[in-house]
């Protein structure tokens, strides 16, 4: 790996020193947040599927019993039954922060706590199958919800793991090892400096040493 271009002082190596030490408890947080994420995101995945598995049987269920009611009743009578509805649903969406993502919370409630008011029509001349096709279709609504609600967190988590997988792999394989070979370039400069100088001032002291020495021999002869 090329060593991007350094001044080697001790200055120089403080800082990246410290950068160091920054950039090695970064990564470490950072890989402890993938792999949480990564738990996380597994367990949804595994709900997700559960979820997915009962949602569609209960609609072909459903489809089912609404494909014999049509067959057991008129069009007419049908679209009466189903024309105005008694119960009313709504949604509030709200957001949970987890490990940085925030994820959908979606909380249903009716209108009335009455289980039966998803009926909009007397039950005299209408088909069991229709009953049955609506009640399948209420049971499974909580389900639907919290499947939609359990995929678009997959997502979101699957958008953050990468991200998160990106900025590891940096840190790792880029920013650290560079700092390294940038802190050992700057320490073998300094090195070499000080050996440098250490010879320079061994190097004085002996031109001075003779000097001394043959100025007291010339003192000495005369």
């Amino acid at each position: 790996m090329a060593v991007k271009q350094v001044n080697p002082t001790r200055m120089e190596l403080t800082r990246l020193k410290k950068k160091l030490v920054t950039a090695t408890r970064g990564h470490k947080l950072l890989k402890d947040k993938r792999d949480e994420l990564m738990r996380r995101f597994l367990d949804l995945v595994r709900e997700n599927k559960e979820l997915r598995e009962r949602v569609e049987k209960g609609i072909s269920s459903a489809n089912k019993n609404f494909v014999l009611a049509r067959a057991s009743m008129s069009d007419e009578v049908l679209n009466a039954a189903l024309l105005a509805p008694k119960q009313e649903i709504t949604i509030d969406v709200s957001k949970e922060n987890v490990m940085s993502v925030d994820i959908p919370v979606f909380n249903l409630q009716t209108r009335t706590p009455d289980a039966n008011d998803i009926f909009s029509y007397g039950f005299a001349f209408t088909s069991s199958d229709l009953d049955d096709a609506v009640q399948s279709l209420a049971d499974i609504m909580p389900d639907m919800l919290r499947l939609a609600q359990v995929e678009k967190s997959c997502q979101l988590m699957a958008s953050e793991i990468e991200k998160t997988r990106r900025r590891v792999n940096a840190l790792e394989h880029v920013m650290i090892p560079q700092t390294q070979q940038q802190i050992k370039y700057i320490t073998m400069k300094l090195d070499e400096n000080e050996r440098s100088t250490q010879t320079r001032l061994m190097k004085v002291k002996d031109m001075m040493l003779k000097e001394n020495i043959e100025k007291q021999r010339a003192s000495h002869t005369a």
